[in-house]
C-alpha cells in the first residue's frame, strides 16, 4: 500500500515541525532531523509518534494556528491536533482518511462573533464551547489538572502546564479559565417497578412493569412526580469533574493517608501517592500535584513539643479562588503510629523503589510520610540544623504582623510558619537588623528581628522574640555569612562613648581654676593706672563755689602744706 505524508506537521501545538505519514495501519509523526539538532532535544523526546487505526474514532478539519489543523478522536489517547496543512491538502486527506480508516473528514466551522456566553458540550474527549451552534474552542480533557467551585455559580479550571520531560508548546500557554453558570436545574426522580420473569432458557430476568412505566409518565405530564433542584453550576463542576477523571487517576494508589490535617489550606484531606503524583481529596475541593511541582519537603518538630509539622513547597501553587498556596503545611501529633504496606508488588518494589522506600512501616505518622515523600518525589528533605534555642528546640516562637507563629534558622534559610508561610534563603539576604521597640516591661524582654532583602526594599520584621535567644540568633548568623546590625549594642557603646567625653570634662575642671582675668585679683592692691583726684576737683565740677574755694587754697596754701589735711571750713552764709 502507498505511503502518503506531508511535511511541516505540528503535532499537539509543539514547536518542533515534523513530517506526518498516513498508512493503512495508523497515523505517524517524527519531527525533522534537522529541527531536533537545532533544538538540542534529548533521545527521548525524538521518538515518532504512533496512533493505531484502532484507535480512530472520527476526524474533523478545521482553521488553525498555523493554517489548516486536523483534529482526530481516539478511543484512549484523547484529541490528537495535527496543525500546518495547506488548504489544499483537505481533498487528498479526505482521501486517504476514506481509504484507509474509512472515516469521513468532516468540515468544521468555528464561530467568530467573540461572544463570551453560549453552551458547553461535554464531549467524549474535550469540552466544547459553542456560540450560535458553532464551537468557538474546545478544550481536550488531557489538558485540565483541577477543577473547582469559585463561587456560587463559577467554576475555574486549571491547566496542565508544560515541564521539563516534554517538549514546550508553542507560544504562551493559558493556565486558568473560568465558567459563570447561572440559575438551577430540576433533576426529575421516578420510581419504576421491575418485574422478574423467565425467558425461554428458563432464566430470571427483571423487566420494567409497563403498566408503571405509564402512570409514572403521566405523573411527570401533571407535574407530580418528585423533584430536586441543584445549582447548575455544582451540576456543570460533577460532570466536568467525571468527564475529565479529576480526582481519579488509572490504577491503585501506591500508599494513602485518610484524614490528614492541613494548616494551610485549612482542612483535612486524604492522600493518595502515586508513582508520578498524589492526590488530595478533600470535601469541597480535590487537587493533583505532579511530582515536578514540588520543589523542597521541609520536616520539622514544632516547638510545643506536642506536634510535628511537614511543609511541602510547590510551583505552580495550589488556588482557591483568588487565594494562592505555594506552600502545604501538614500537622500530626508525634504520638501518632501507622503501620501499613505499599501496595507494590515484590517485582515492582525490588525494581523501582527498593533503594528509596520500605515495603512495610511501622513508626509515626510524621515519619512515615516524611520517607514516602521523599523516596517517591526523589527530592531531598530538609531537617533542623544546627541551631538550638535556649529550650533546645529548633523554633523560635515570634510574631510577623498580627500572625504568630515560629521561626526556624535552618542551614540554607529562614523559614516561618504557619500563615503565611515564608521561606528566605541566606543568599538573598542583605543584612539582619536587630532592635527593640515599644516601652516598659515588654520592650526590655523581647527584640525584634528585620531581615532586609537584597536589591529591594522588601523587608520581614518577626517580632515579640525572647530577648535571652538574642546572642543565639546574633552568633548563628555571623557563623552563615549574614551580616548583623545590633542596634542595642550601638546604643549602648554611644551612651558609654557619651559618659566617658562628659568624665573627661569634669577631670579637666578638677585640675585647676578657670582663668578668670582681673576678676580674681586682690581688692586690696592699688591700681597704678588709676590716681583719684582731690575732691577740689570735685568741687571744681559740681560746687557753685570752686572758684573761692581755689583761691583760698592759694591764698592758706602755705598753711595747709603743714600737714593740716583737713578741709577748709565753709564761709557762714550771709
Amino acid at each position: 500500500m502507498v505511503n502518503t505524508d506531508f511535511e511541516r506537521i505540528y503535532l499537539n501545538q509543539q514547536r518542533l515541525v515534523g513530517r506526518l505519514r498516513i498508512a493503512d495501519s495508523g497515523l505517524g509523526w517524527k519531527a525533522s532531523s534537522h529541527q531536533q539538532q537545532q533544538n538540542g532535544q534529548a533521545p527521548q523526546q525524538q521518538q515518532p509518534f504512533l496512533l493505531p487505526r484502532e484507535e480512530i474514532i472520527l476526524a474533523t478539519w478545521s482553521r488553525g494556528l498555523k493554517g489548516y489543523e486536523l483534529r482526530v478522536q481516539t478511543k484512549n489517547k484523547g484529541v490528537i491536533v495535527l496543525d500546518g496543512f495547506h488548504v489544499d491538502d483537505f481533498n487528498q486527506l479526505k482521501q486517504e482518511l476514506t481509504r484507509n480508516f474509512h472515516i469521513s473528514l468532516e468540515h468544521e466551522e468555528h464561530s467568530l462573533r467573540g461572544w463570551n456566553w453560549g453552551k458547553t458540550d461535554l464531549a467524549k474527549n474535550e469540552l466544547v464551547f459553542n456560540v450560535n451552534n458553532k464551537p468557538a474552542f474546545e478544550i481536550p480533557y488531557d489538558n485540565i489538572s483541577n477543577s473547582n467551585l469559585t463561587g456560587k455559580n463559577e467554576v475555574a479550571i486549571e491547566f496542565n502546564l508544560s515541564d521539563g520531560k516534554t517538549i514546550d508548546k508553542l507560544g504562551d500557554e493559558i493556565v486558568e479559565m473560568r465558567f459563570y453558570v447561572p440559575g438551577t436545574t430540576v433533576e426529575l426522580e421516578t420510581n419504576t417497578t421491575k418485574k422478574t420473569i423467565k425467558n425461554e432458557d428458563g432464566k430470571e430476568e427483571e423487566k420494567e412493569d409497563e403498566e408503571e412505566k405509564r402512570k409514572s409518565e403521566e405523573n411527570m405530564a401533571d407535574n407530580n412526580a418528585e423533584s430536586m433542584e441543584q445549582n447548575a453550576a455544582q451540576v456543570f463542576y460533577e460532570q466536568l469533574k467525571d468527564k475529565a477523571d479529576i480526582g481519579q487517576i488509572a490504577g491503585e494508589a501506591i500508599v494513602s493517608f485518610s484524614d490528614a490535617l492541613f494548616l494551610t489550606p485549612r482542612g483535612r484531606y486524604d492522600i493518595d501517592m502515586y508513582s508520578t503524583s498524589l492526590r488530595l481529596r478533600g470535601k469541597t475541593y480535590d487537587y493533583k500535584i505532579q511530582y515536578e511541582q514540588i520543589e523542597r519537603i521541609f520536616s520539622l518538630p514544632k516547638p510545643d513539643e506536642v506536634h510535628h509539622l511537614i511543609i511541602i513547597q510547590i510551583d505552580p501553587p495550589l488556588r482557591q479562588g483568588q487565594t494562592r498556596y505555594p506552600f502545604l503545611v501538614l500537622q500530626f501529633a508525634r504520638d501518632e503510629e501507622t503501620e501499613l504496606e505499599l501496595n507494590l508488588s515484590d517485582e515492582e518494589f525490588d525494581a523501582k523503589y527498593k533503594n528509596r522506600l520500605k515495603k512495610t512501616y511501622d513508626a509515626p505518622t510524621y515519619i512515615v510520610m516524611a520517607h514516602c515523600l521523599r523516596g517517591l518525589t526523589e527530592k531531598k528533605l530538609f531537617t533542623p540544623g544546627s541551631f538550638q534555642s535556649r529550650f533546645l528546640q529548633p523554633g523560635l516562637s515570634c510574631s510577623l504582623k498580627a500572625s504568630e507563629g515560629y521561626l526556624y534558622p535552618l542551614d540554607r534559610c529562614f523559614l516561618f510558619v504557619t500563615k503565611p508561610t515564608l521561606y528566605i534563603p541566606y543568599s538573598e539576604i542583605s543584612n539582619v537588623v536587630m532592635s527593640r521597640t515599644g516601652g516598659g516591661v515588654s520592650a526590655s524582654r523581647t527584640f525584634d528581628l528585620e531581615i532586609n532583602i537584597v536589591g529591594s526594599t522588601q523587608k520581614h520584621v518577626f517580632g515579640s522574640i525572647d530577648r535571652e535567644e538574642q546572642d543565639n540568633i546574633e552568633r548563628f548568623c555571623k557563623e552563615k555569612g549574614v551580616k548583623v546590625k545590633n542596634e542595642e549594642k550601638i546604643a549602648k557603646q554611644r551612651l558609654a562613648k557619651a559618659l566617658e567625653q562628659e568624665a573627661a570634662m569634669d577631670e579637666d575642671d578638677d585640675d585647676g581654676d578657670v582663668d578668670m582675668g582681673s576678676a580674681g585679683e586682690d581688692d586690696s592692691e592699688e591700681d597704678d593706672d588709676f590716681k583719684s583726684g582731690s575732691d577740689s576737683d570735685v568741687a571744681e565740677e559740681f560746687d557753685s563755689d570752686a572758684e573761692s574755694s581755689a583761691s583760698d587754697s592759694e591764698d592758706g596754701g602755705s598753711t595747709a602744706g603743714d600737714g593740716d589735711d583737713r578741709p577748709p571750713k565753709k564761709k557762714a552764709k550771709n
